[in-house]
């Protein structure tokens, strides 16, 4: 199923979205929250009315940091021995459609295309043949990244936490297999990335459980599992689309901070 969180007439609601194509897609809107157990209203409202907003509003975002061979490779990394997290505010979180905004401080940013892994049950400690237990779906994400102040800088908050760093959606998918994944990003399309879940060096079983040993997660907290090689520049005007197979596309448009 396909869970959507969209605003419609000032009022924000989730809907399961339904039907084929951009111009046949529905959402039966839901009566409470998806991460209990819901009924669908009945009540259907076309997508093209509705404002997508970004499909969950997490209490956090773990990232995690080359998880992707190539890229490591890419910018001259070596492969962390554990994996590299590090988080992005809630106050980065937009979704599909709204803008990036070039944040002033930088002059070299990034995108980097990854799937996100959305929780759907507070959990701590998670053993891993539990994992898919708290897994509520799956999502696109762009972890955008001023480039040059995550290299002058050292530590990544500035460089990966700014406003608008970090587009998700357009929906999220609760029944999929990630393992092996189609994960692109085009640019005012142009396809700079094209890699595969499957070449992540740690499973999305692996960052759970890693994860939840050092914190609790809630209920829409999300995790971002690392991007593919061929992470490239944005510009003011410039349209990213993160595609992953069996979920949809994450587009946004670059614009100018202010």
């Amino acid at each position: 199923m396909r869970i959507a969180r969209f605003s419609i007439d000032g009022n924000v609601a989730f809907g399961a979205v339904e039907g084929d194509g951009p111009d046949g897609l529905v959402l039966d809107i839901i009566k409470g929250i998806p991460y209990a157990e819901f009924e669908l209203s009945g009540t259907k409202v076309p997508l093209s009315k509705v404002r997508l907003l970004p499909p969950v509003l997490p209490n956090k975002v773990v990232a995690i940091g080359r998880n992707y061979a190539e890229h490591a490779k890419e910018l001259g990394n070596e492969v962390p021995d554990v994996p590299v997290a590090f988080f992005k505010p809630t106050t980065s979180v937009i979704g599909s459609g709204d803008a990036i905004e070039y944040p002033s401080f930088s002059n070299e940013l990034h995108h980097e295309a990854e799937l996100a892994v959305v929780i759907g049950r507070m959990c701590r400690e998670v053993p891993r043949e539990r994992v898919k237990d708290v897994v509520f779906g799956y999502t696109c994400a762009n972890d955008v990244t001023a480039r040059d102040v995550q290299e002058r800088e050292k530590q990544w908050a500035r460089a990966k936490g700014f406003d608008t760093s970090c587009p998700l959606g357009p929906w999220v998918e609760t029944d999929l297999d990630p393992g092996d994944l189609t994960i692109q990003a085009t640019v005012n399309g142009e396809q700079r990335q094209l890699g595969r879940t499957s070449e992540m060096i740690r499973s999305i079983e692996d960052l759970v459980v890693h994860i939840t040993e050092a914190m609790t997660l809630l209920p829409g907290d999300v995790i971002l599992t690392g991007t593919p090689a061929g992470v490239g520049p944005l510009h003011v005007g410039d349209e990213v689309a993160v595609t992953i197979e069996g979920i949809g596309t994450l587009t946004n448009k670059v614009i100018k901070r202010g």
